[in-house]
């Protein structure tokens, strides 16, 4: 107790010289071993300029190293203290200097500072000898001055408290001479004063003396066992006592180090040498080398390690196979020679895993140690990273390195970075190390999201359900997490007059767009709507986009019957002449459809008629026709059904009926006109050169009348023929008119103007017919000479179309053909 409290006091004054020892960043204390646990060592916080503030905030720490800690410091005042027991023999061995390195860290800024801790020895341990009796054979041959080196005494302490003298109790033949070797220090060595005489005393006891410098003084002894031999007084003789040999770390088991060759004068076996390794060789040595007792090869026994130790001390005892044997020795100096064997060694001491990709430039990621056990060249390391990389690699730090940002991040581009540190030392070959580090980058909100489109289109057919979905969009955002948490939403916009918001929703999470109302084709085709997605980032971004919504047409509109105008209810009435030809077109349907496409396209069939031999239509135009001549059996009321079909799917359709009046006799012809004149087909509207035309023709027709009736009046002798004549050219000149017409039209696929330029009517060309029926009648009927005249001016009436009635003269014919012809 009193001893630690003694070295304890000499030491305080050695913290007060060196604690503020600040050399290049670096901090030295020094303590003398064998402290107690918790023992200070000396106020880091306060060297490094740091208060409590920081201290509470844990900027500062201690980087372990490889080996075990024996001090760190206490983060509550900032006191290095001793954390585990150090013995400095153990720690550093026969080391003149013995120093602690650590590192300390100090966050925000990030620097390191270097600390050493030298640990001062203590005489805590006396010289001992490897054993506690030598025992030697000395001839009494042996002359005065003959030299037999003892063993050393070893002592872990070093300096002054090492070994430093060896004494011998006196006596009457031997003196001690302490010999000065590199490897082992002091060398206790017996030398013969005077001739040793066996008769007279065959064995001396001698105490060797081992005593160091501490204080206080510490020794060690030994009992020397000379027997007196006689005979054999010729030693072996080395040629030089000392051999200094270079040798490669990596020489293998077995390498020839050197071969000893000593000699003896003597013959027999005082002449034979046997060579060994000394007894005061140490246990190192003993293990990576051995000797060859016959040849004296000195090989490698075991691996050696430049880095554990780069000089070896070889002593070598040969000795002759006398029973008196005579020995000699001599040291083999084995220096190492480094190679590269060592690779760099990297280690991780400060790393920041996850940066954001916002980081500024120079942000440091994370803090790289380096180092080589090799020397020279061999520990000499260069570090690089990947020039590709984002990053860069700084060596300002002694032994460190710092990855630091240099390029901007991008996390969409690359959200993971594995950055390799490969470290190559200069030796020849080079080693290599590398240490991967994986750095994360983090999210910020710097991507608005986008759509896969600058515009969509959404068909949605009429009629809907309401709430049923009609289209659905989804935006992109690169970024992750909150950033990439997207929503949708409608802008405000006008439809009709009305916000959008009633035609329209959509999901904000999935961006599906349902209906809130049924859509009609009729009264809105299309429209345009707005749709923003937005991210849930901070600050938020967003994106617009349009879609343009189509309304498909569905078949929901029956088709309208525009023509014929039903007379009656859901009737129509319509003429037609018993003489009408095969071809001859009766009436015409048309109708419409507010539906489009398809749906609106229409074709016309006779759905119901009185006799389905006698009528078609043209599926396209509506027109019906005749099929064949009209006879007296068939019906004077010819009732017809025609349907008009769209189509779509399923088909609508809607029908007319139309009454169409056979007639035949004068009587019923008469009646007809009589009631055509009120024909309410017949249009109020006319124009008023159609009305000026016919008037023109009605003037010239009654001019020819009064001339046709006067010439008939002064020739009576030749009435009969002349009225025959007239008769038939009457008919004639109409029936060939109309079969004209007829002929022309007996194919069913009229064209469309046919109507217009011949009249829509039927009545007039069922009036035509009767005229000529009339006048055939009137050609077997002689008695009466003015019955064709008189029954064409009764007979004709009107024309509702543009045609007109064909005179029984020719140049009467002629010329109202060309009359009607140039209206």
């Amino acid at each position: 107790m009193s001893f630690n409290i003694y070295w304890l006091l000499k030491y305080q004054v050695l913290f007060c010289v060196f604690s503020w020892n600040l050399v290049s960043g670096q901090i030295r204390y020094s303590i003398p071993e064998e402290l107690q646990l918790g023992a200070f060592v000396g106020n880091l916080a306060a060297d490094l300029g740091l208060d409590m503030m920081q201290l509470s905030a844990g900027s500062l720490r201690i980087v372990p190293g490889a080996s075990k800690q024996y001090v760190d410091v206490n983060l509550d005042n900032g006191i290095l203290f001793i954390k585990g027991k150090i013995d400095r023999e153990y720690l550093c061995g026969p080391s003149l200097t013995c120093v602690l390195t650590l590192d300390a860290v100090v966050e925000n800024p990030l620097t390191l500072y270097q600390v050493e801790v030298e640990v001062l020895d203590v005489n805590d341990n006396a010289p001992s000898f490897p054993k506690d009796e030598f025992r030697l054979q000395i001839s009494e041959l042996a002359a005065a001055g003959a030299r037999f080196p003892l063993e050393s005494a070893h002592d872990p302490d070093i300096g002054t408290n090492s070994v430093q003298t060896y004494q011998l109790h006196p006596n009457d033949y031997f003196i001690l001479d302490v010999q000065m070797r590199s490897a082992v220090g002091k060398l206790p060595v017996l030398v013969l004063q005077r001739s040793l005489d066996r008769e007279t005393e065959s064995t001396h006891r001698l105490t060797l003396i081992a005593k160091d410098g501490g204080v206080p003084v510490r020794s060690g002894t030994a009992q020397v066992t000379i027997i007196v031999k006689d005979v054999n007084d010729n030693s072996p003789v080395f040629p030089q006592s000392v051999y200094r040999v270079s040798l490669l770390e990596t020489a293998p088991t077995g390498t020839l180090v050197i071969t000893l060759n000593a000699t003896d004068l003597d013959e027999g076996s005082n002449g034979e040498i046997m060579y060994s390794l000394s007894s005061h060789s140490s246990a190192k040595v003993r293990q990576l080398f051995d000797v060859n007792s016959k040849t004296g090869d000195v090989r490698v026994k075991g691996n050696l390690d430049y880095e554990d130790s780069n000089i070896f001390e070889i002593n070598i005892k040969a000795m002759d196979k006398n029973s008196d044997a005579m020995s000699e020795h001599c040291d083999v100096l084995v220096n190492i020679i480094d190679v590269n064997d060592n690779s760099p060694e990297v280690t991780l001491t400060s790393f920041s895993s996850t940066v954001f990709e916002d980081a500024p430039l120079g942000t440091v990621v994370a803090l790289v140690s380096v180092a080589d056990k090799d020397s020279g060249l061999n520990g000499q390391v260069q570090c690089q990273i990947s020039n590709t990389l984002p990053f860069k690699l700084d060596s300002s730090l002694k032994h460190y390195y710092r990855l630091m940002i240099q390029d901007r991040l991008d996390r969409e581009h690359t959200s993971r970075y594995d950055v390799i540190i490969t470290c190559r030392d200069a030796g020849n070959p080079s080693l290599t190390s590398k240490k991967t580090i994986r750095v994360d980058v983090s999210d910020i909100n710097d991507n608005a999201p986008r759509f896969t489109q600058h515009l969509y289109t959404a068909n949605v057919r009429e009629n809907n359900v309401i709430g049923v979905s009609i289209f659905s969009m989804t935006a992109f955002d690169p970024d992750v997490g909150q950033n990439a948490r997207l929503n949708y939403s409608l802008l405000e916009t006008q439809v009709q007059g009305a916000s959008v918001a009633s035609y329209v929703a959509i999901k904000a999470q999935s961006g599906v767009i349902f209906a809130q109302r049924p859509f009609d084709y009729e009264q809105l085709k299309n429209f345009q709507i707005q749709v923003q997605v937005q991210d849930s980032g901070v600050p938020p971004l967003a994106s617009n986009v349009s879609v343009d919504v189509f309304i498909l047409d569905q078949n929901d509109n029956v088709p309208v019957i525009v023509r014929p105008l039903p007379e009656y209810g859901s009737t129509a009435t319509e003429t037609i002449s018993r003489l009408a030809e095969p071809g001859y077109m009766v009436a015409k349907v048309s109708a419409t459809d507010a539906d489009a496409g398809q749906n609106a396209r229409l074709s016309y069939q006779i759905f119901q008629a009185t006799h389905h031999n006698l009528f078609t239509i043209s599926p396209e135009t509506g027109g019906i026709w005749t099929i064949r001549h009209i006879t007296n059996k068939d019906a004077a009321k010819q009732r017809l059904v025609i349907m008009v079909r769209d189509n779509g799917t399923p088909s609508l359709s809607a029908t007319v009926t139309i009454i169409l009046s056979v007639v035949g006799r004068d009587t019923e012809m008469s009646s007809n006109v009589s009631g055509l004149s009120e024909h309410p087909g017949i249009k109020p509207d006319m124009s008023l050169s159609l009305v000026v035309a016919l008037a023109v023709i009605s003037i010239i027709f009654l001019v020819i009348l009064l001339i046709l009736a006067v010439k008939v009046h002064k020739s009576r002798n030749g009435l009969g023929a002349q009225h025959w004549s007239l008769g038939s050219c009457c008919c004639f000149q109409t029936r060939n008119s109309l079969n004209g017409i007829q002929n022309a039209s007996r194919n069913l696929q009229i064209p469309p103007n046919y109507v217009e330029v011949f009249g829509g009517d039927p009545l007039s060309q069922s009036f035509r017919y009767e005229s000529c029926s009339t006048l055939q009648s009137t050609k077997r009927d002689f008695m009466t000479p003015n019955t064709c005249s008189s029954s064409i001016g009764k007979n004709y009436v009107r024309n509702e179309s543009i045609g007109k009635e064909i005179m029984n003269s020719e140049n009467y014919s002629n010329t109202v053909s060309n009359e009607v012809r140039r209206f």
